[in-house]
């Protein structure tokens, strides 16, 4: 790759959860540069304490994931020239997660989310059983289909507001996996997975912003999964009542 000319401006935010600050850097700016070769060329020969996660470099881990200029990106497949505001670039670790330190975030609360949305498969058989056939052009299991390929990034929660002002909310990612486990024919606890995101946490919290769907890398769409949840929670509210 050729060198330009005109090197790139970088902030990075700094720091720990309690102390936080903002240090500038200059970079060499090159052909087809990444936001993660801007920080790997920062901890390589700027500064070898600067603290980040990546590991496939390829879209495939989701462990790369910061903020850039205020939005939460994959950083190995944002290209600096897409993103510079400026000529300069602002790169600091995801919203609505602790941070570790420097970049790096605590992952614990949004698993743990994960958890508490029942977004995790209960099964129907035993080892021993035959696997069910389930019919891929089934609705139920295309709908499934539609969010499995999230990869746990946690873009989604940090591109949400309102996990910012609601802590206890649990999040897009959960709900979109509770929402792919409810129509999956290989689940067993469609009731549970109901009442977990019915409560004080649950999907009713969603405002319909839509950030999460429109900064999903992997183009899944975690709004209209929440929807699907809403109207699922209501129909069980009013059958019910009746």
């Amino acid at each position: 790759m050729s060198e330009a000319s005109t090197p790139l401006s970088v902030t990075v935010q700094r720091g720990d959860g309690d102390t936080q600050h903002s240090e500038n850097f200059t970079v060499p700016a090159y052909e087809n540069q990444t936001v993660l070769d801007v920080v790997s060329w920062i901890q390589q020969n700027a500064d070898a304490t600067l603290s980040y996660r990546f590991a496939c470099r390829v879209g495939m881990c989701g462990s790369c994931a910061m903020m850039v200029n205020g939005v939460p990106r994959w950083t190995c497949r944002t290209h600096v020239n897409k993103v510079l505001e400026d000529g300069s670039l602002k790169i600091a670790p995801l919203r609505n997660l602790p941070v570790i330190k420097d970049l790096a975030v605590d992952m614990d609360p949004f698993f743990d989310k994960w958890v508490a949305a029942e977004a995790v498969h209960h099964p129907t058989r035993g080892r021993e059983d035959e696997i069910a056939r389930i019919d891929p052009a089934d609705a139920a299991r295309q709908t499934a289909n539609a969010g499995i390929e999230c990869i746990n990034c946690s873009v989604c929660y940090a591109a949400c507001d309102t996990v910012a002002g609601n802590p206890d909310y649990l999040g897009p990612a959960a709900l979109q996996r509770a929402w792919t486990l409810l129509n999956d024919a290989k689940d067993g606890d469609r009731e549970g997975i109901l009442a977990a995101v019915s409560g004080s946490g649950g999907c009713h919290n969603c405002h319909s912003m839509g950030s999460c769907t429109m900064y999903c890398p992997n183009e899944l769409d975690p709004m209209s999964a929440i929807a699907g949840l809403k109207r699922e929670t209501m129909r069980g509210f009013f059958k019910g009542r009746g």
